[in-house]
């Protein structure tokens, strides 16, 4: 399992694992994560901003203005204010707040069914928004002023989007307009291995970039709880576990976390370091995330497909 791959049709290298703030990460343990080799921040701007905001002095010193490793660094922001006459608005709260020449990745944040009329006006902002000489450029210039990087790189690089319903996902993932897709995925929620993943070819150069997120979460608890009449012995999966499983699927670049401390992040690495997981321990992950959801029950289960391990 390579630790870094190329983002789908983007030109950006990025590490497997992202860091993103919602376990309200501090800024020292967030340059501790790039020091490990993750290269990949993930930022709010206005939902939940207030848990992301622990790492945004971080972010400056990683990717403000005169900073000697912004190249190294692939910085994705987000706005779920899915208007596009306040894109601006939301882009200048992010070169304000992290004293920024320029975002790599700019996310429409959330899209669902109901969404999807505003999300296509916001769309079609993407030849404004992104690249050299851009509308936005132009713009972020008069009131910023002009830098490098800025004029190199443009305000923005990549559009993405975060979507909550996988028809849409798999609808948009083909936009021109559209470069990195981003979508809930882990044991319990398969969905997207189907709808999304198995849609792309991963030797197509074209193909989107693939992010996925709530790796470790589920609408019954956190992974690493285990199911009620779960059996001794039986393998616990804990957050590496889940990331793995995430970044093991057909397609997959990032896997998006909300590590909090140093410590969880030297762990998310050295699980990466076991490689990808085998059709059994995938088969088994599933098996256990239906548990998780109560699909199904332990005594239902041939044992020949449980996997057994100490802790």
């Amino acid at each position: 399992m390579p630790f870094y791959r190329k983002l789908g049709r983007t030109d950006l290298n990025v590490s497997c694992l992202g860091l993103g703030g919602g376990g309200s990460i501090s800024s020292e343990d967030t340059l501790y994560a790039f020091e490990q080799g993750i290269n990949y921040f993930f930022y709010s701007s206005d939902l939940h901003h207030h848990i992301y905001s622990s790492m945004s002095g971080g972010l400056r010193q990683l990717c403000g203005r005169g900073s000697a490793n912004r190249e190294k660094v692939v910085l994705a922001t987000v706005t779920y204010i899915k208007n596009p006459d306040m894109a601006l608005a939301a882009l200048m709260d992010q070169f304000v707040e992290l004293k920024l020449d320029y975002i790599d990745v700019f996310f429409w944040g959330w899209i669902d069914v109901k969404d999807e009329s505003n999300f296509q006006d916001c769309l079609q902002l993407s030849h404004d928004l992104r690249g050299a000489n851009s509308v936005y450029q132009r713009t972020i210039e008069k009131i910023f002023g002009i830098s490098e990087r800025l004029k190199k790189m443009g305000a923005v690089r990549y559009i993405g989007a975060s979507f909550h319903d996988l028809g849409l996902a798999q609808k948009w993932s083909n936009s021109p307009l559209l470069d990195v897709v981003m979508v809930r995925h882990n044991m319990a929620h398969r969905s997207a291995q189907a709808k999304v993943f198995h849609e792309l070819d991963p030797q197509d150069p074209q193909r989107p970039g693939i992010v996925t997120f709530k790796s470790t979460g589920s609408h019954s608890g956190v992974l690493w709880d285990t199911p009620d009449s779960f059996p001794e012995g039986l393998w616990q999966p804990f957050a590496p576990d889940c990331y793995r499983y995430s970044l093991t699927q057909n397609c997959v670049d990032v896997c998006l976390t909300g590590l909090r401390c140093r410590e969880e992040i030297d762990a998310a690495i050295a699980g990466i370091k076991k490689g990808k997981l085998t059709s059994a321990e995938l088969d088994y992950l599933a098996i256990y995330g239906d548990l998780h959801r109560q699909r199904l029950k332990i005594e239902d289960i041939e044992a020949k497909k449980l996997i057994y391990r100490s802790n």
